[in-house]
């Protein structure tokens, strides 16, 4: 792909990373949980925006810009997900978690899309949705009747 003739292949690849970012935010702000559609369409984006210039500076000579790129990219979703993450001071609740872990997934999907990938991608953000919705069921199930207090983590 070359950046200054293919406009249509680049949209399609950033539209694809914030659609699919933008319906797992959805999930997250239906459940009241701090990263929503805004911040999960971001991300995905900015994935998908680095692995198209990656693709550029590869096609110019710098065949470790995609190493590089991903490495530092994952490495601040990292940090951005940590920030997410709340720990009650008794220690006894830790929140936010799967929504730290739908922040790099949703890093991830815009990878993907970057890379002209995007079928990846939308099969990556169903399955995920798929997840949340089924495994928030799946975890009412099975610790709806125990109780809250016999769970590591809290949250859906």
């Amino acid at each position: 792909m070359n950046l200054s003739s293919d406009w249509s292949e680049i949209a399609l690849r950033l539209f694809a990373a914030i659609a699919a970012g933008a319906a797992i935010g959805v999930n997250r702000d239906l459940h009241g949980k701090p990263a929503g559609v805004r911040l999960n369409a971001l991300v995905a984006m900015v994935g998908a925006l680095l692995m198209i210039l990656a693709e550029e500076m590869a096609r110019i000579g710098d065949m470790n810009a995609y190493s590089r790129i991903v490495q530092g990219f994952i490495g601040g979703i990292g940090f951005l997900g940590a920030g997410m993450i709340i720990r009650e001071v008794d220690g006894t609740r830790i929140q936010n978690l799967t929504t730290a872990a739908t922040t790099l997934l949703t890093a991830s999907i815009g990878v993907a899309c970057g890379l002209g990938l995007w079928r990846v991608g939308a099969i990556s953000a169903l399955a995920a949705l798929v997840l949340l919705t089924l495994g928030l069921l799946v975890d009412r199930l099975l610790y709806g009747r125990a109780g809250p207090e016999n769970r590591a983590e809290k949250q859906p």
